[in-house]
């Protein structure tokens, strides 16, 4: 895995030897959309079928009922909101390497926030419900790839940097649907890939740009009689715009494919590995001297991944199909992260004067405890430390690096049966399924005690002093306060088993009307065991579980307009992290430590949607209008929120709240014709809070000593109220496309502002140009603009603990964010073998 990268920018050079000469073929898509998880798998989801204003012989008609299989449906029998995203719109941002940048560039109501200072690892927000590479952040919604859930294990984390953007062939974002199982609260992902079957030529990508990135791609597929195989791989690397936060991508991906007229099988393998100099949030004080400023360093993050998957759907009759899927992942990953120490010389009142403590003023003691025996609970012990702790030095900026490493191996699989017999003279599918998600976890972590350097702020440690070590070597050598109370160590393991069954049924009531209802049951066993013996707490088996109902109604009056209502249910078990620091008085180090384990209730939400959508055909010179307009309401109880702890906001816990809310209206359309196509839409999305409490937030410079008071109707933090898209790809010349897109994006509250009482991120915009040229039936050139206008703004906001750090740089503002990438440019070529090379890409053509 080490090599994968640079395996994968060599092969470059050596893929025309092994080209053959093939076509590269790019399918029509249509608007059928599968409404389960295993209905998106390879070989049972939506076929390729005729659609309005395609290339030539294009059909008009719609597919029929007969011809879907899994139990995908013509997107005007949904009874909610679905966002896709084709492969052509995939195209627009091939430079990138980064699938959230077409998400938050297309999708209404989608907005993202880089808590992590690196493109490649942002937070998607959906309805004002997160996906997210951050070990840590709630997670309200499902992510799945070719039918399995990839919320990994121990934090129900998304990591799509991981997957080949290459060898994406579409995504839809299905709202409403409990189907789609835990975490599916604002949604779901779901993600269909590329096979042998639907895509088949040989290409190759090779581009360069801004911050010495350097990157490439290379796809395969062909049929050979009832076989098929795909292989996709991607490299990159660069050097990152801020200081210390490079990038290394390397990913492949393959599917190998069998079908016969009644069946089809795939077998698919993933390997991944990234490595990151992630550098957090600045403070503002330093960014206004230097944009590409960071804070305290090292932080880097490196993640591999192994998957192994087997597909399969078989027609037992002319109007049943099983289908199902059955999966193998390995998920590891590692953290280095450099940070203020927060020491201080010990208490007066303490026996221990002249040692160091651990924010020895920051806490208050527990019930029966005495304020003597509270504060010698935060003495400092460490390898080479008397029993009296750690001599304190007048001076000295201490500082932790940080480790920690999860792992998990995960299985499981999911079985399905569709039908579309007619009942009492009305066309009906119906499907029944269940899946189950096995997964075996470690964790561990660690601090060692180093300096803060006064000249970089890079913390390290010192060989030569014993109460400094080396990293740690993950349970060997390590800080902890003498009580296992603000700092400890961690080594758990833990297993979750998750268990859904569920079944739909839409029935045409008459040629205009469907209902669609359902349900799912969610099963949850999560178990966790501590290893090292300072957090018994942690030690438990929790159990959860619900069933989630779906209902819903669909009116289609015509092409131009169908209407859409319904109602459901979801819900999200904590995950293991949540459950095991949940207690303010044994802080975590996010996502470094776990030392606690009162019980967490799991969330749970009911979704509210209404809207209408069509089609408008023969519009303009052939091409056709696209529209929607909806509104959404999600209520949810107990949901989980992460706070900072008093005395020291590097640590946390997370707790239930009783209620919080989002809701909102979303307008979409687009015009698309074979020569150009434009899209506009806007979404207002409402995410407040509903109950009144009073929340740790210590580094909030308008809280009443660190806590603040939430009211009904406070705004959830880093959800921009208002958002705007717009954008057009247009034939200027018969081999010269260009294109354009706009988003724009209200004023958002800072995270840790959960009252509302200090000013906000300020609205901001970007603009992003794209362009290519065919110079023949081969080789193509592409060139991607980021941030056309080099606008200054930032996505991602929260509180840092004003004051001197390393005794060199001061902080008067406690606001820090995490600002965009400037003004990047990056171009390209792209080159097709064979004799037969596609022409130009075709604009997908969609029907509501």
């Amino acid at each position: 895995m080490n090599t994968l990268r640079g395996s994968l920018i060599a092969s470059v050079a050596l893929l025309p030897g092994i080209a053959q000469a093939q076509q590269s073929v790019a399918l029509d898509e249509i608007s059928v959309v599968a409404t389960t998880p295993v209905g998106a798998s390879a070989g049972t989801g939506a076929p390729a079928l005729p659609v309005l204003g395609g290339p030539a012989g294009a059909s008009l008609q719609l597919p029929s009922t007969e011809r879907l299989r899994g139990g995908a449906q013509p997107l005007y029998k949904i009874p909610s909101t679905v966002e896709s995203v084709t492969r052509a719109e995939l195209e627009f941002d091939r430079a990138t390497f980064n699938v959230t940048e077409t998400l938050a560039r297309r999708v209404p109501g989608l907005n993202i926030s880089d808590a992590q200072g690196n493109n490649n690892r942002i937070d998607i927000n959906y309805r004002g419900f997160q996906a997210s590479p951050v070990t840590g952040v709630p997670q309200g919604l499902a992510v799945y790839q070719n039918g399995v859930r990839i919320n990994e294990a121990f934090g129900d984390v998304v990591n799509l940097d991981l997957i080949p953007q290459v060898a994406i062939s579409r995504i839809d974002i299905v709202t409403g649907n409990p189907v789609f199982g835990l975490n599916a609260l604002g949604g779901a992902i779901n993600i269909q890939m590329k096979n042998g079957f639907t895509w088949q030529g040989t290409e190759l990508t090779a581009l360069g740009g801004s911050d010495g990135r350097i990157a490439g791609s290379l796809q395969y597929g062909t049929m050979i009689g009832p076989w098929s195989f795909y292989f996709a791989g991607e490299g990159l690397k660069d050097d990152g715009w801020r200081y210390k936060s490079p990038s290394e991508i390397g990913r492949v991906y393959a599917d190998l494919g069998y079908r016969t007229p009644d069946a089809e099988f795939h077998l698919i393998g993933q390997l991944a590995r990234t490595f990151y100099g992630a550098t957090s949030a600045t403070p503002v004080d330093f960014s206004r001297v230097n944009e590409q400023a960071i804070f305290t360093n090292p932080q880097t993050i490196t993640t591999e991944l192994g998957t192994l998957q087997l597909t399969g759907r078989v027609d037992i009759s002319p109007t049943w199909d099983l289908a199902g899927n059955a999966y193998f992942r390995r998920f590891s990953q590692s953290y280095v992260d450099g940070n203020d120490g927060n020491f201080e010389n010990c208490s007066t009142r303490s026996s221990f004067r002249g040692r160091l403590c651990f924010e020895d003023d920051g806490f208050s003691p527990s019930a029966g405890q005495s304020q003597l025996d509270f504060r010698n609970q935060f003495l400092i012990l460490g390898r080479g430390a008397a029993a009296n702790g750690i001599p304190f030095t007048p001076g000295v900026p201490y500082g932790t690096l940080d480790v920690t490493k999860s792992e998990s191996t995960g299985y499981g699989g999911s079985l399905q049966a569709a039908n579309r017999d007619r009942v009492f003279g009305f066309n009906n599918s119906f499907v029944v399924g269940g899946s189950i998600d096995v997964a075996d976890y470690s964790f561990k972590s660690s601090s060692t005690l180093g300096v803060i350097n006064p000249t970089d702020l890079l913390v390290a440690t010192n060989p030569s002093n014993p109460f400094y070590g080396n990293i740690p070597g993950l349970g060997t050598d390590f800080l902890r306060t003498a009580g296992a109370l603000g700092i400890a160590p961690s080594s758990v393991i833990g297993s979750n088993l998750y268990m859904g069954l569920y079944t739909t049924d839409t029935i045409d009531l008459t040629d205009a009307l469907s209902l669609t209802a359902g349900a799912r049951l969610n099963f949850a066993r999560i178990s966790t065991q501590d290893l090292t013996g300072f957090s018994p707490d942690v030690n438990g088996t929790h159990y959860f579980a619900k069933i989630n109902p779906l209902v819903g109604l669909t009116y289609r009056y015509s092409e131009a307009v169908s209407l859409y209502g319904g109602y459901s249910e979801s819900n999200r078990a904590p995950t293991p992290l949540e459950l095991a620091c949940a207690n303010p008085l044994r802080p975590c180090l996010l996502p470094n430590s776990l030392v606690a384990d009162p019980p967490l209730k799991q969330v749970t939400g009911q979704t509210y949607e209404v809207g209408f959508r069509g089609t408008l055909p023969n519009f303009y010179d052939g091409g056709l209008v696209n529209y929607k307009i909806g509104a959404f309401r999600t209520d949810l109880t107990n949901d989980i929120l992460q706070l900072a702890t008093p005395g020291n906001a590097a640590r946390g816990y997370f707790i239930n709240v009783p209620a919080t809310r989002r809701q909102g209206i979303e307008i979409g359309t687009e015009y698309v014709a074979d020569w150009l196509s434009v899209y506009a839409n806007y979404a207002l999305v409402d995410a407040t809070f509903q109950f009144t409490d009073t929340l740790s937030s210590p580094n909030n410079p308008l809280s009443d000593d660190g806590a603040i008071n939430v009211r009904p109707g406070n705004k959830v933090p880093l959800i921009p109220a208002h958002q705007f898209k717009v954008g057009f790809d247009v034939e200027v010349l018969p081999r010269w496309r260009v294109g354009l897109a706009l988003q724009a994006y209200s004023s958002s509250y800072f995270r840790g502002d959960e009252s509302n009482l200090n000013r906000k991120l300020p609205s901001y915009y970007v603009l992003s140009l794209n362009t290519s040229y065919r110079v023949d039936r081969n080789l193509e050139l592409f060139g991607y603009m980021t941030n056309l206008t080099n606008n200054r703004y930032a996505t991602f906001g929260t509180f840092a603990e004003p004051g001197r750090v390393a005794g060199n740089f001061v902080i008067n503002d406690p606001r820090t964010t995490t600002l965009a990438q400037p003004l990047s440019i990056y171009g390209g070529v792209r080159y097709t073998f064979g004799e037969a090379t596609a022409p130009m890409p075709e604009p997908i053509i969609r029907k509501f």
